[in-house]
């Protein structure tokens, strides 16, 4: 299931439309803080679609049988650039438990590149119910590397994926190589990809506008 966030017109799109700006992405701060809260806006919508169950809760002038999450998710980024969407679902599932994955694309002098997969902290992955996070879904290497790491290391419940843009050719890509029951969440979509991987219109590098050009790898 593929949901885009800005198909309605919403704060989502807005956002978005900051990170794409030129004359705003200078604003390291403003640019985390958007994709913070798309983070925030994709946890209150998966959390429509988890399971909760009735509690009996006291007040002080009584009881009252509330809704809560049957289980807590399991918040997952590819660092870093997926750090801050990460916080922002974490203000939301403020009691989930967290990994961290340390993929990224390894260059070659002749401008190819392969996904490298060095770091992973977790707890255990069975019959939970993960949620990664990444800005961007160019080629969809990186989330299928990591979720074929994932399925290595446990059996989970499902699986969520929430970027700020994602490819078409990305998402075909993760609905390829995982199967149909990944459910993807974007901020937007955009069709062309580069030879290089890289989305356009897009955004540019996320992790470079977040926190700081890097050293190539």
């Amino acid at each position: 299931m593929i949901v885009n966030l800005s198909d309605q017109h919403s704060l989502v799109s807005n956002w978005v439309s900051e990170l794409r700006d030129v004359n705003v992405q200078g604003d390291r701060m403003r640019f985390r803080r958007n994709l913070e809260r798309i983070g925030e806006v994709a946890a209150y919508e998966i959390s429509k679609k988890l399971a909760f169950k009735t509690v009996e809760i006291p007040t002080p002038l009584g009881t009252h049988d509330s809704k809560v999450l049957e289980a807590q998710p399991l918040l997952a980024t590819i660092l870093r650039a997926g750090l801050p969407m990460h916080n922002g679902m974490l203000n939301y599932f403020d009691k989930a438990d967290n990994a961290f994955i340390s993929a990224y694309r390894k260059h070659h002098r002749d401008g190819s590149f392969e996904i490298s997969l060095e770091y992973m902290s977790c707890p255990s992955l069975d019959n939970r119910t993960i949620i990664i996070c990444d800005p961007m879904l160019a080629t969809g290497a990186s989330i299928v590397k990591t979720i074929q790491y994932m399925k290595d290391e446990g059996t989970p419940k499902e699986i969520h994926v929430v970027v700020a843009i994602a490819c078409t050719m990305g998402i075909e890509y993760i609905q390829r190589e995982c199967g149909d029951d990944i459910m993807i969440w974007c901020g937007d979509i955009d069709d062309e990809l580069t030879a290089k991987g890289y989305i356009v219109p897009g955004l540019g590098d996320a992790g470079d506008l977040a926190f700081g050009t890097k050293k190539q790898s």
